[in-house]
Parts: structure tokens; C-alpha cells; sequence
């Protein structure tokens, strides 16, 4: 299988796919996270995407412990909560790396803006920190938009290494304006959701686009290939950070082989693009 990584901003390397521990998995009853998490890594997932706002990092950390498999070898990113008054990014942090049982992360990711409206700096200052202090290896954010980005680049010692965003090919026209932002500063974009634009509209005018390409690609090939692997295809030919998930050892299998899978063309890459541009759907709504 071919190991894909992407280089970040700080010079750190991150897998280019990851195994969510959000959707499904949100406070959900420990043991089946540990479960999930612990097929992932037996399957070959050394990315491990959790956050505060799940309240699973305990299950996370216990299924590392029991995987068996060093600390070296893997790459866990947790995110930033809604702060208390008495809390700070680095207070928090403190909080996870407790409950995950790891002395630091490599990504640690300010979940959303909104609940620090008005203080993004400040709290940026703070990721910076954690990162100084060897907390967490690399800081980026998540939902953050252009003006959020502009914020805490102003006067930022480190520009977030990530944002994570809901990336599929619906949304795809609407996010040009933040990916051009992040080429401007060597953020590597990260996707959460990349598959919704399948599985949560059927029937909309990406599935027929997507079928033909499907095909193509196993015909290429010579073996099976699923539209999943196809518009993963796509999201990582652009450089960019897949997150998904799953319960279900084979798919977790499938995501992974994506990388083994052909190459779209540009056509086929335009072709997915002009599909996802008649229909805008926003499937993730964000508190303020």
C-alpha cells in the first residue's frame, strides 16, 4: 500500500487520511469507541481525529494504549472546546492529554470560531504556547472562514498549520476564496464529510458523474473501485487532509486503499467540480 503523507506549514508530517472518532462516534458508549478506533489502527489507520466536543477522548486513548502499537507510529490531533471562564487552550489541553493518556498530540485544532468571538487572538496566542511547550507538535484551526483566518494571521508567530472544513464537491465553489488563503499561507486544508455529497442527497446531479468516473477507474485498475474511493480521489489529488470514519473493518480497509486507486483526469476532476456546482448543500451547521 502506498503511504501518503502531506508536509505542513511547521515542517511536521501528517498522513494524508485520518480515522474520525466524530458523526457516528459522538458520545457514543465507550466501548464502541474503543472498538472502532482499535479496528482502525489493526487496519492500518496511524491518523487518529478526535476533540474535546466528542467526549470520547478516554475511549481514544485507551484503544492507543491497547493497539499495542508505539506512540512514534502514530498521529493524534484533538481539538479545542467552547472554553470555560477559568479554562485556557493550554489549561484544556492539559485536560485532554489526561484523558487520552499521552504526554502531547500532534495536532491540536480550535474546533470553531464562534465560541471565541472576539478573542481569536488571544487565543491563538495560547495554541501557540501549547505548540512552544511541546503540548502539541502543530496548531491549525477548524471552521474557520476567510475573516477568521485574516484575524489570527495579523500577528501570528505561527499560521495554523490546518483548517478543517466540511469539503465535498457542494460546497466545493463556495470554499475557493478560503482554499486560495490557505495556498497563500501553506495551509493544508482538511476535509471532514467528503462523502455526505453521496450518501446524504442521492440522487442529485453528482451521482451520475460519479458512476461513470467509478467505472473508469476500476476498468483502469482491474479492480474493484467504489464511488467513496473515487470522490476520495478527487479530494486527495488536491492535497488535501481526508477525515472519514467508519464502524466496519472492510471499509476502513477501502478508504485506505483509495491511494492505490488511478488517478481522475482533469476532465473527470472537472467534471465532479461543474456536478457539485448546481447544487450548494451545507450538511454541517456550526454553533455561534
Amino acid at each position: 500500500m502506498i503511504i501518503s503523507t502531506l508536509t505542513l506549514n511547521d515542517g511536521n508530517q501528517v498522513p494524508w487520511i485520518a480515522f474520525g472518532t466524530g458523526t457516528a462516534f459522538r458520545q457514543q458508549d465507550a466501548q464502541n469507541v474503543h472498538n472502532a478506533v482499535e479496528t482502525a489502527i489493526a487496519n492500518g489507520f496511524t491518523h487518529l481525529d478526535g476533540a474535546q466536543m466528542y467526549e470520547n477522548e478516554e475511549s481514544l486513548g485507551t484503544a492507543i494504549k491497547t493497539s499495542g502499537t508505539p506512540r512514534s507510529a502514530l498521529f493524534v490531533t484533538t481539538k479545542l472546546n467552547r472554553l470555560q471562564p477559568d479554562q485556557t487552550a493550554k489549561t484544556a489541553l492539559h485536560v485532554s492529554l489526561k484523558k487520552l493518556g499521552l504526554e502531547y498530540v500532534d495536532l491540536y485544532l480550535v474546533h470553531e470560531p464562534g465560541p471565541h468571538a472576539g478573542r481569536l487572538k488571544e487565543v491563538w496566542k495560547v495554541m501557540e504556547e501549547c505548540k512552544r511547550e511541546g503540548l502539541a507538535k502543530s496548531i491549525g484551526v477548524s471552521n474557520f472562514d476567510v475573516a477568521h483566518l485574516q484575524e489570527i494571521l495579523e500577528d501570528a508567530e505561527f499560521p495554523p498549520s490546518v483548517n478543517q472544513v466540511e469539503i465535498h464537491p457542494y460546497v466545493w465553489k463556495s470554499l475557493q476564496p478560503v482554499i486560495a488563503l490557505h495556498k497563500e499561507h501553506g495551509i493544508v486544508t482538511s476535509s471532514y464529510g467528503g462523502l455526505s455529497s453521496l450518501f446524504r442527497t442521492p440522487g442529485g446531479p453528482l451521482d451520475p458523474v460519479i458512476e461513470i468516473i467509478r467505472a473508469r477507474l476500476e476498468s483502469t485498475r482491474g479492480q474493484p473501485v467504489s464511488i467513496g474511493q473515487a470522490l476520495n480521489k478527487w479530494l486527495q489529488q488536491y492535497g488535501i487532509l481526508v477525515v472519514t470514519t467508519s464502524s466496519k473493518a472492510d471499509r476502513m480497509r477501502e478508504y485506505l486503499d483509495t491511494a492505490n486507486v488511478p488517478e481522475l483526469t482533469a476532465e473527470e476532476i472537472e467534471s465532479i467540480e461543474n456536478a457539485g456546482a448546481q447544487h450548494y448543500y451545507k450538511f454541517i451547521v456550526l454553533s455561534d
